[in-house]
């Protein structure tokens, strides 16, 4: 089936609802509207104001609340606008929701959905292009993860919804329209990577990129390229960003001796500054150069006009290649 990324969650949500009564959705405008993406249109229609709730403006009362739903039985997903918009929410996630299980030493769970549209490429303003991601990650007690591609955001959404475990889901909001064919039974039928598992959707032998979330197509696009020049590039799409699948990029960077990482938030302190250090701990004799980073600059998000000189694009990328092969 083909379908986008946004059409693959909306499907994702919609069979979690169906299988688990205990189920609900919870956000700004996603009942009646659809959400600002259309991610839960036509959802309110079908299960009701009592499965899929319209708040207020108010996000630390939608996480608040929904833990008490969590302590309560429920399984909530809450939707959170626009990256910007979590951060009034920050100490209900980091200070209740990421430690309760820990502080009643495994006897209360809080199994909460947060979905977060992250990251910019839509032209949008100021607070509505964040990429809040280590923030989160550096929180014992929370999962984070980012899927692609249409398959992975439906078999995440689905995997993270069944979990115990609280997850912050980014969603690139870029990649919302991007389609591509979907076979949803399977994926219920046979499962696919775990929700903590790397996957390397490209093979090569002369570097290794490891991307995430909206920069994977970025990083494929610049393999690609790469290829016509003659380098064969090996692209890992981590995929979980708290916990990280290490042993993957391990297994590729043995392999190729160079590591490139892209995000889209700012190199400093940024996901990429984890993977170098550890993968420089534990690969240090396999590699033929020093681990770089691509990411966005240390400054706040540009205007909209301003933004694809601050995105990681196959330029930027390839450059990266050129240095890390030069070495």
């Amino acid at each position: 089936m083909k379908t986008t990324f946004a059409g693959a969650i909306n499907y994702g949500l919609r069979r979690a609802l169906e299988d688990d009564p205990k189920v609900v959705l919870m956000g700004e405008d996603i009942g009646r509207l659809g959400g600002v993406f259309r991610v839960t249109d036509t959802l309110q229609k079908d299960f009701g104001n009592n499965r899929v709730i319209d708040t207020p403006l108010a996000e630390s009362g939608i996480v608040g609340t929904a833990f008490g739903m969590a302590l309560r039985g429920l399984r909530p997903v809450c939707e959170i606008q626009f990256d910007g918009f979590v951060y009034p929410a920050f100490d209900q996630i980091v200070a209740q929701v990421a430690k309760i299980h820990f502080r009643t030493r495994g006897k209360v769970v809080a199994p909460i959905t947060i979905r977060i549209p992250c990251g910019g490429g839509i032209g949008s303003v100021e607070h509505h292009s964040e990429s809040p991601e280590a923030y989160f990650a550096h929180t014992a007690g929370l999962r984070v993860v980012a899927p692609s591609n249409p398959a992975d955001a439906y078999l995440m959404i689905r995997q993270a919804i069944a979990l115990d475990d609280p997850v912050i889901f980014f969603e690139p909001k870029r990649r919302y329209w991007d389609k591509a064919d979907v076979d949803f039974d399977r994926l219920d039928r046979d499962g696919g990577p775990a929700l903590d598992r790397a996957r390397v959707c490209a093979s090569g032998e002369d570097a290794t990129i490891v991307a995430y979330g909206g920069t994977v197509a970025t990083a494929l696009t610049a393999a690609d390229i790469a290829a016509s020049e003659g380098h064969s590039i090996e692209v890992i799409d981590l995929r979980s960003l708290s916990p990280i699948d290490f042993d993957t990029i391990e297994t590729s960077v043995r392999k190729t001796g160079r590591l490139i990482v892209v995000h889209e938030a700012p190199v400093f302190a940024g996901l990429g500054a984890e993977i170098a250090a550890r993968i420089t701990e534990h690969c240090f004799y396999q590699l033929e150069s020093p681990v770089l980073r691509v990411g966005g600059f240390d400054i706040p998000y540009p205007p909209a006009k301003l933004e694809r000189h601050h995105l990681p694009d196959p330029d930027r990328i390839l450059a990266a290649v050129d240095r890390t092969l030069a070495a």
